[in-house]
């Protein structure tokens, strides 16, 4: 029997941070990232915890099944809290292992991870794209990469950190249609490429949540349209301003009981208007949780900090 391609999974990864802070090497591409001058290394560290512990205890109050990593406390990974970027795991049993940008992050590739989830789930092939690393081609996961499962398609932000080569080679060995474009934030006077895809789009079963205005080529803006209007899935259109609350960065996730969830930080959920809220609403339910000292020293969020895992229990 053909296995029906799942959008979303109610089994997710996270990885509970042990060495959090700002990252200089990370912060010279993330425009979202600002550093603390405040709090000490400590209160960074203890706050950071309390907000991913948080995030967890509402995930499985919803009965969505999480997998809780600690990090490792001899190898210091300021960013390890988002795992989505070094590693994606797929329904066909494939596991990805990607280059990363920040020389610092690429120690948060972790071997015993795969081992502890290889005697659970079916893993029949680890494609690992880390070599790339020496030729400075980066692509940092479902970061760069936001996939609509269901319909094979890749939606992918050309920056330094999403590199086409990298990218099509993704797609071809996961059989995946790339959607290529390139996007830009203000950052001061300047224009600058948006790090990862994924703080701009998100794609759920039934509707995809972007921010269209970062899009400044026409052709591209109308194929990206063009592309999810033949998925008939809803366009539900955000602002740059929603965009820099983090409002980009959601991510879709059902329970055991198949329930549907849509999880993001307090602040992405407080820029949305009224009738985005309605929309979303239609679709599924909204878990959003305080992620505010993670989003501005490491500048990602809720969705960042989960690693989907659709691979069968064996």
């Amino acid at each position: 029997m053909k296995k029906i391609k799942k959008q979303i999974t109610a089994s997710l990864i996270m990885i509970r941070p042990r060495h959090f802070n700002f990252n200089l090497e990370t912060a010279e591409n993330n425009h979202f990232q600002k550093e603390e001058k405040i709090l000490s290394d400590e209160k960074i560290l203890k706050k950071a915890i309390k907000e991913f512990d948080n995030l967890v205890d509402k995930l499985l109050k919803n009965k969505i099944n999480v997998t809780v990593i600690d990090d490792r406390e001899d190898v210091k990974t300021t960013d390890s809290v988002f795992p989505n970027n070094w590693i994606s795991f797929h329904q066909n049993s494939l596991v990805f292992i990607y280059p990363m940008f920040s020389e610092n992050r690429r120690k948060e590739k972790r071997k015993d991870i795969l081992e502890k989830l290889d005697n659970e789930y079916e893993i029949k092939k680890i494609i690992d794209f880390s070599s790339y690393e020496t030729d400075s081609i980066f692509l940092e996961g479902t970061g760069s990469m936001v996939l609509d499962r269901q319909h094979k398609i890749c939606y992918a932000s050309i920056s330094e950190r999403t590199n086409k080569l990298a990218l099509k080679d993704f797609c071809k060995k996961a059989s995946y249609e790339p959607i290529i474009f390139k996007s830009y934030q203000k950052v001061g006077a300047k224009k600058k490429l948006i790090y990862h895809t994924n703080v701009m789009m998100c794609v759920a079963e039934e509707y995809v949540l972007i921010c269209l205005d970062l899009v400044h080529n026409k052709d591209e803006k109308k194929n990206i349209i063009n592309t999810i209007q033949k998925t008939k899935k809803e366009i539900i259109e955000i602002s740059e301003k929603q965009c820099n609350s983090f409002a980009g960065n959601m991510l879709q996730v059902s329970n055991i009981k198949n329930d549907k969830f849509l999880v993001m930080s307090n602040s992405a959920h407080n820029s949305l208007e009224k009738e985005q809220r309605i929309k979303l609403l239609k679709y599924n339910k909204i878990i959003h949780s305080d992620l505010t000292l993670i989003e501005k020293l490491g500048g990602g969020s809720a969705r960042c900090m989960i690693a989907e895992n659709f691979l069968q229990k064996k």
